[in-house]
């Protein structure tokens, strides 16, 4: 299931107070999406990852009552007490059996020891699959009954949509439009140490915007995402010096044109960065009179992308030419 699909499915379940199970590769996201609804429906939200747990840590300490002469459980201080929200599991299917039985207990009576869960509290979990590598436990068959069960599959259409909206580096973008199987390069079958993951162009971003001198720059971003597709993506970089001037172009001031590839992936993730940084509607007029000038296929993504960004372009005049030169590719 791909990200926007998924995010529909998991909102209308937590609403519901339906347990899920968000299997995926290790850093597509996971755990994001999960938080982004959180955000969006004003939720709390607690992460625990449980595979860095102990028994006690979800049921709590037992100690002695004086009053009742019994012994009781105080639970832990990182559990909700009131509210709405979503607990997040992670990890669960990566802790130890006697973790994944305490949480099976919470996940089925909504309450471990002396602990209930509010109500207005959803619980979703989330794990690798058992072949990805890690370190998992086959979880029983019970404990995943209690769920309603999503796969995450990686989608270069739902990483670009949320690139845009977050932000990333625009180069990064870029080259992911230009290199789509380098957005997730993980082979489970293989042992490199580093892999192209969306979390990992994440770090990417991070080591750009860095004062990171030049000379470690390629070992660093190999660090992040493999020696192989650090080369490939730094010498892309280099295109980036033979882009035209993209300000002047959304300004009006000049239109320049290339017929390179490679130029034409990073100019058109570059032209909507620059856009939605500042946007206008004399920007946006043109920037489409000057699609209008590209290969149709680049115009498209373009126009493609400023829409998933939630950029209106109907009432623009110029979409409307827009539309009569490149409708036979939408078709």
């Amino acid at each position: 299931m791909r990200a926007g699909e998924l995010r529909q499915a998991l909102e209308a379940l937590v609403l519901q107070k339906v347990p899920t199970f968000v299997w995926g590769a290790p850093g597509i996201g996971k755990s994001s999406i999960v938080k982004q609804i959180a955000q969006k429906n004003n939720l709390g939200f607690i992460d625990l990852r449980l595979a860095l747990m102990d028994p006690t840590d979800l049921k709590g300490i037992p100690f002695y009552d004086k009053e009742s002469h019994t012994a009781l459980w105080a639970p832990p201080a990182f559990l909700p007490s009131e509210g709405q929200g979503i607990l997040f599991l992670d990890e669960l299917n990566s802790a130890a059996p006697a973790v994944q039985s305490s949480a099976y207990q919470l996940i089925l009576d909504r309450r471990v020891g002396e602990y209930e869960l509010p109500e207005g509290w959803a619980i979703v979990a989330a794990g690798n699959r058992e072949g990805d590598r890690g370190v998992t436990y086959r979880m029983p068959a019970p404990l995943a009954n209690r769920f309603v069960h999503f796969e995450l599959e990686v989608s270069v259409d739902d990483w670009r949509d949320w690139a845009y909206k977050s932000g990333l580096e625009s180069r990064i973008i870029a080259y992911i439009s230009y290199k789509n199987e380098h957005l997730f390069t993980f082979d489970a079958k293989k042992e490199h140490k580093s892999f192209a993951t969306p979390r990992s162009w994440e770090y990417v971003g991070s080591i750009l915007q860095s004062a990171l001198p030049a000379s470690v720059l390629l070992e660093t971003v190999s660090g992040a995402v493999g020696r192989d597709v650090g080369v490939s993506f730094l010498s892309f970089l280099k295109v980036m010096d033979r882009l035209p001037d993209i300000e002047k172009i959304l300004s009006g001031e000049e239109f320049v044109y290339s017929e390179e590839v490679d130029v034409l992936y990073a100019l058109s993730s570059g032209i909507v960065s620059h856009y939605l940084q500042n946007p206008s509607q004399e920007r946006l007029e043109n920037l489409l009179k000057y699609t209008l000038g590209l290969k149709g296929e680049f115009a498209v993504m373009i126009a493609q992308d400023l829409q998933r960004a939630g950029v209106t372009m109907e009432g623009s005049s110029v979409f409307k030419e827009w539309v009569r030169k490149f409708s036979y590719l939408l078709d």
